[in-house]
């Protein structure tokens, strides 16, 4: 099992290339050598440097205390989670998983060595407690493909110790500013190597001044530029979330699910901008995505349900190993739905699906409408969502309790759920009618959950009772738990009209 660790550190450069006394920095009261250690590092990426252009590094090192492979993914600026996994001679299964959804099919390589002479030092305080740790690195890069470039260049570091306050990294730098050193203008080693030893015929300034920031993309003007601005959103949440749902990180599937269900709405919303021609077959790819992603969600989403109601019942009312019971369903297939589920996320399918998402970006399919204004167009679009919405609800108020009523609210809910995310998407053009209606979307998605949420629960409830009863078990709490959650039903359809006589007056965007 890979080990995560949380770096927070900040990077600086000084023309005298020493370190400052920092022993007058408040709460500091001694500085401690530690001595110098050499470090070798051989830096991976692709040929066309996939990995960097996403600011993630993947290296293999030797020497110091922490030798073995790391992959470092960011977080916040100046903040980075660290992966780590013992030393080996190819890279680790594990981490190139965690890499696959930026390197897709293309081979990783060393494409930089850097060798660091680390002066080390320990920031204690009264007690011997470490602060931070700050090194002054001798960097020596030689870039392993194309020329060969070579670069050497002096830089310190403050690295925050484990559960620190990161308010005393600014009080280092106010120290450090003082004695005239500056923040370090690149993001990392990594970053000022592929700089100054990139191929000549590719340098665009002299060494040690790195190449320009990407260009910032410009402001969304038109119908088209602001729903790409979402879709392009979307796109990079998935790129972005594919590490946390291999790792099973919290709440990491149902955000990239969302993510999916986002993209799909957006692209039936705007189908006036976006060709559905083209993007309806992506749709369909989003939708197997989604339904994998779903495997172990809707499970997830049932057993906390299920907890929580057995949780509020008097244990009077409680009959038999329900509690065991609950918990065997829970975990069963959990293992093998996990693996299928890296299993996707390996697949060429769901690679191919990325590929397809990063050429519509780049080469958007629009039409027409795309030029036209946002509040024409975007509007227009977001309204018609509006009007569906308010048809599908006030015939599931005018349907009689039962499966036709469930039912109705059902399809409700998935089309409050698409004028959700079309008003998200209209925001920045419409400003506040479209968060007002989104926000008003949410309340009503929430709400129709909720009664989802009690069907599908009553579904559950039916076979867990058949299993108990055919174990000889008693099956009178499934029971109870059943017209419990019946009675949650009623009571979402009972405050349903009054909800929606609340949205229906306001005025959609």
């Amino acid at each position: 099992m890979a080990d995560t660790k949380r770096e927070i550190e900040r990077k600086y450069e000084s023309d005298e290339s020493g370190l400052p006394d920092l022993t007058g920095v408040a709460g500091v009261r001694a500085v401690i050598d530690k001595g110098v250690a050499n470090l070798d590092a051989v830096y991976y990426d692709t040929a066309d440097e996939r990995l960097a252009k996403a600011s993630i590094t993947l290296r293999r090192r030797t020497g110091g205390s922490d030798a073995g492979w790391h992959l470092k993914v960011p977080v916040a600026p100046g903040v980075r989670d660290e992966i780590r996994e013992p030393l080996s001679d190819t890279v680790p299964r594990t981490l190139a998983g965690l890499v696959r959804s930026r390197v897709r099919e293309a081979e990783l390589l060393p494409v930089v060595r850097l060798r660091s002479d680390r002066d080390l030092r320990h920031l204690v305080d009264a007690e011997g407690v470490l602060l931070a740790e700050v090194s002054v690195d001798a960097v020596h890069a030689e870039r392993l493909a194309d020329d060969g470039g070579t670069a050497q260049w002096t830089e310190i570091e403050v690295e925050l110790a484990d559960d620190g306050d990161p308010v005393f990294l600014d009080k280092v730098e106010k120290r450090l500013r003082k004695a005239g050193v500056r923040p370090s203008s690149s993001a990392s080693k990594l970053a000022r190597a592929l700089a100054e030893t990139a191929p000549k015929k590719a340098k665009k300034r002299k060494a040690p001044v790195p190449p320009p920031e990407p260009e910032p993309e410009p402001e969304p003007e038109t119908a088209g530029d602001h729903v790409l601005a979402y879709v392009r959103e979307q796109r990079d949440a998935i790129l972005e979330l594919d590490p946390a749902v291999r790792q099973d990180a919290y709440d990491s599937v149902h955000r990239m699910r969302v993510a999916t269900r986002r993209l799909r709405s957006t692209f039936r919303s705007y189908g006036k901008v976006l060709d559905r021609t083209v993007t309806d077959p992506v749709g369909e790819e989003l939708r197997w995505l989604a339904s994998e992603l779903g495997v172990d969600r809707d499970r997830e989403v049932m057993t906390e349900r299920l907890t929580t109601v057995l949780a509020e019942l008097p244990r009077t009312l409680v009959s038999g190993p329900v509690r065991t019971r609950m918990r065997t369903w829970a975990n069963a297939r959990r293992g093998g739905s996990r693996r299928r589920l890296i299993g996707v996320l390996d697949s060429k399918r769901y690679l191919a699906l990325l590929d397809t998402l990063d050429a519509l970006v780049a080469e958007p399919p629009l039409l027409p409408d795309a030029a036209g204004t946002p509040e024409k167009v975007i509007g227009k679009a977001v309204r018609k969502d509006f009007g569906k919405v308010s048809a599908l609800v006030e015939e599931a108020i005018g349907a009689p309790p039962g499966a036709d009523r469930d039912l109705a609210l059902h399809e409700a809910r998935k089309k409050a759920k698409r004028t959700r995310y079309a008003a998200e998407a209209a925001s920045p053009a419409l400003g506040a009618p479209a968060r007002g209606l989104a926000k008003s979307m949410k309340s009503l998605t929430s709400l129709l959950g909720e009664h989802q949420d009690s069907v599908m629960v009553r579904v559950t409830l039916r076979e867990l009772s058949a299993v108990a009863h055919a174990a000889g078990e008693s099956s009178f709490t499934y029971g109870v738990l059943y017209g419990r959650e019946e009675q949650r039903a009623a009571a979402v359809e009972a405050a349903l009209p009054g909800m929606w006589e609340e949205i229906g007056s306001e005025v959609p965007v």
